[in-house]
């Protein structure tokens, strides 16, 4: 049973909530991350973008169907920027750089990277080691919302995201994947949100070692531009 969902802020045409890890987007056995919300809040929401399961961290819901046309506009033109935390027991095989290629299905419910010149992805990341943590640290920005994006992306590398024992890793508390950052200009107003994982406990340990400082406004960090290739969403 979760506890009630952190609002994490609200105004009048969105809010932004802290999604717990293990909590369903969609209401499978039990109601989903958008009817608990909804329930909480007492009113109807629309979803604009969606997490995984196993994922945490920041989850934008519009509170109209105007504001939420114009979110997915926002969501489609590539004009909402997300970042996300990642730990990896494994040393990746490159310490920040492109992830490329196309999303197809693969085995056990899984999705693999192939050569196919369509439903392509596009993941820029960064990473930092720790000299007294048994881990790496991921910061990763999507440039499209495939499914799995960024479990696919980080596997590709040799470096698949601690618990996540789809994609090969060894089990753990949880997936530690974290929905990091939001950043967006909506009706004439810049919104940026940070919000620090607060389950795991290698999460934990982060938190308490201290991130990167330019990993503190992800928003501000020196992203390299969208690629020129016709990228999906």
């Amino acid at each position: 049973m979760f506890k009630p969902l952190t609002i994490v802020d609200s105004t009048a045409d969105f809010v932004v909530i802290n999604k717990p890890a293990g909590l369903s987007f969609h209401s499978e056995e039990g109601p989903g991350v958008v009817a608990i919300a909804e329930q909480q809040l007492g009113e109807k929401l629309f979803a604009v973008h969606r997490l995984d399961k196993v994922t945490s961290g920041l989850l934008l819901l519009a509170r109209n169907a105007v504001a939420a046309a114009e979110f997915t506009q926002l969501f489609s033109r590539r004009q909402i920027q997300k970042c996300y935390l990642a730990l990896s027991a494994v040393r990746p095989n490159k310490k920040q750089g492109w992830v490329k290629g196309a999303m197809q299905p693969g085995r056990r419910g899984g999705w693999k990277l192939t050569s196919a010149q369509q439903a392509l992805a596009a993941t820029y990341f960064v990473s930092q080691g720790f000299e007294n943590l048994p881990f790496r640290a991921y910061l990763l920005r999507p440039y499209t919302g495939k499914t799995h994006q960024l479990r696919v992306a980080l596997k590709s590398q040799g470096a698949p995201i601690l618990g996540d024992s789809l994609y090969g890793a060894a089990e753990a508390d949880r997936v530690y994947l974290h929905a990091y950052a939001l950043a967006f200009r909506f009706a004439g107003i810049d919104y940026q949100y940070q919000l620090l994982p607060d389950s795991g406990e290698q999460f934990l340990a982060l938190v308490h070692h201290g991130l990167p400082g330019s990993w503190l406004t992800p928003w501000q960090y020196a992203w390299p531009a969208a690629p020129s290739l016709p990228f999906e969403r």
